[in-house]
């Protein structure tokens, strides 16, 4: 019936549904507006000695008003059209004007930050048309008994107290949207934020882990191999497992310190191009022989660049060692001033189908020299070998 009414019909019933179902009655408002419509209707009607004395009836119609916007957050549209009503009446009866207006105002009001405008256009247009009417051509017939034609200077009073009523409302309204609108925001970035910053863990927990256990794994594998023939070198492997597995648990209480205090300063630098030569020794460790090359501007690298580059060039010494049948590696660093220049190369073949690194390392590294603004490609070479290619801007304002 209510999708009927809705579908069909005027205006106002299309609106006729509940907006806020379970909001609660307004019991304390509403007992002040009654009171105050009551007290200052009484204090007005002393100098109106042209209209009718307040009786039982006036005073019923003074409160039907207020009884009726206690529902004016569960079912607006009825409600500014039922107050409207009452003033109309209670204006057509003769009675003195007075504070019978702050009922209609709430009601308005109500319905207008409800979303039901129209509801609350349609009701205050009919309420100053009924007062037209009553003032200038039904007069005869209501009372008070000899009344003459309503001056047409209360008419512009009634026509500009219902325009202040609806440009009020509407600006409360579209506040209020703009509010609902900035916390929706704000929100949506608080979300966003939360997204980076836990992708930014998720990269670092990758790199540390994936280059330190990979060199665990292999230096793990030889000490197996070697632990009853040759026990000394045994003895080398598992020393490069513990010096990897200490600098992989530094790296990730790092990480995890930032989480626990938020917005302070990290209490261990974080790693940068500085630290290449401990990577080589660490490549070295697993078997992997590797050249590194450094030329162009020495001029010290952002702190993001900086980072960004060494766990780029870890990620790909990791993968030749995981992925590459090659036991060398090539790494050149060349730095220019506006920009960081990256190429790692192995001589392959690769050692399965992923050759190179197809999951999450290589996903990592494009997003880390994205969110500087730069790029990353890497391929297969046409000799068999594998090559990664990056550039990191250096410019401030794309460094974070």
């Amino acid at each position: 019936m209510d999708e009927q009414r809705r579908a069909a019909g005027p205006p106002w019933l299309r609106h006729w549904a509940d907006t806020e179902p379970g909001a609660r009655l307004p019991w304390r408002s509403t007992l002040l507006i009654a009171a105050f419509v009551l007290v200052g209707t009484g204090f007005a009607s002393r100098g109106q000695l042209d209209r009718q004395p307040l009786d039982v009836y006036a005073r019923i119609l003074l409160l039907a008003g207020p009884a009726l916007l206690l529902f004016r957050h569960r079912r607006p549209v009825p409600v500014v059209f039922g107050v409207a009503a009452t003033a109309l009446v209670y204006l057509a009866a003769g009675y003195p004007y007075g504070p019978v207006f702050v009922t209609v105002a709430v009601a308005c009001y109500a319905a207008i930050v409800h979303g039901r405008r129209r509801a609350a256009w349609w009701a205050l247009g009919l309420l100053w048309l009924g007062h037209v009417l009553a003032g200038h051509w039904l007069y005869r017939y209501l009372p008070p008994a000899g009344d003459g034609p309503a001056p047409w200077g209360q008419e512009l009073a009634v026509a500009g107290f219902v325009v202040a009523i609806l440009t009020a409302s509407e600006l409360v309204r579209v506040r209020r949207e703009q509010w609902a609108q900035q916390r929706a925001e704000r929100a949506a970035a608080e979300r966003r934020r939360a997204d980076e910053e836990r992708l930014r863990i998720a990269r670092e927990l990758h790199d540390v882990l994936a280059h330190s256990l990979s060199v665990i794994n292999v230096q793990a594998g030889v000490g197996l191999a070697l632990l009853d023939g040759d026990p000394e070198q045994a003895r080398t492997a598992l020393t490069t497992i513990k010096a990897a597995s200490k600098e992989a648990l530094g790296e990730v209480r790092q990480v995890l310190d930032s989480l626990r205090t938020p917005g302070d300063a990290p209490r261990t630098p974080a790693p940068g191009l500085d630290r290449l030569p401990e990577l080589v020794e660490l490549a070295a460790a697993a078997g992997l022989a590797v050249d590194v090359a450094r030329t162009g501007d020495p001029a010290p690298v952002p702190p993001g660049a900086d980072l960004a580059a060494f766990r780029i060039v870890q990620e790909a010494l990791t993968n030749v060692v995981r992925h590459s049948g090659s036991r060398t590696a090539r790494v050149h660093v060349e730095q220019h001033p506006d920009a960081l220049r990256l190429q790692i190369d192995d001589d392959g073949p690769a050692t399965g189908d992923d050759a190179g690194g197809s999951g999450n390392g290589l996903a990592g590294m494009r997003e880390r020299a994205a969110a500087l603004g730069g790029t990353i490609d890497a391929g297969t070479r046409p000799d068999g070998g594998f090559r990664v290619r990056a550039r990191l801007p250096l410019r401030p304002k794309e460094t974070p």
